[in-house]
C-alpha cells in the first residue's frame, strides 16, 4: 500500500508540474523554482507534513520534498544553533542529496557520451 500511496502523491505533484508547463507560459525553471518554494512554504505552515507522512518518497523525492527538506533543516539548526542556524541548516540538511546528484551525474557523464540536442 506504501508503493500506491507513493505513486499516487508523487504522480500529482508531477501533474500539477506538467499542467503548470503545458497550460501557462512558464519555462521548466520556473516551475521549478516554484515547487522548492512552495515545498518550503507549505512545509513553514503545517501543511507538507501529513502529505510527506501519507505519501513518504512520493511527496520527499520530487522537488516541492527538496523545500520540505530545506525548511526542516532550517528550523532544527535554528533550535540547535540559533540565527546562524537559518544560514546553515538547509544547506546541512540536504547536502548529501545534492553531493549525490552531483557524483551520480558525474559517473553517468564519463560512462556516456553526452550530446547536445540539435
Amino acid at each position: 500500500m506504501d508503493y500506491i500511496k507513493a505513486f499516487i502523491v508523487g504522480g500529482l505533484i508531477c501533474v500539477i508540474g506538467q499542467l503548470l508547463m503545458d497550460g501557462t507560459k512558464l519555462t521548466p525553471a520556473h516551475v521549478l523554482v516554484s515547487f522548492v518554494t512552495s515545498g518550503v512554504i507549505l512545509t513553514a505552515i503545517g501543511i507538507y507534513e501529513p502529505i510527506v507522512n501519507f505519501g513518504g518518497a512520493g511527496a520527499t523525492v520530487p522537488l516541492p520534498g527538496f523545500g520540505y527538506a530545506l525548511a526542516k533543516g532550517a528550523v532544527k539548526a535554528v533550535k540547535e544553533s540559533g540565527v546562524i542556524g537559518i544560514f546553515t541548516g538547509g544547506v546541512i540538511a540536504t547536502a548529501g542529496g545534492v553531493a549525490a546528484a552531483i557524483v551520480f551525474g558525474y559517473i553517468m557523464a564519463v560512462i556516456f557520451d553526452p550530446k547536445t540536442k540539435s
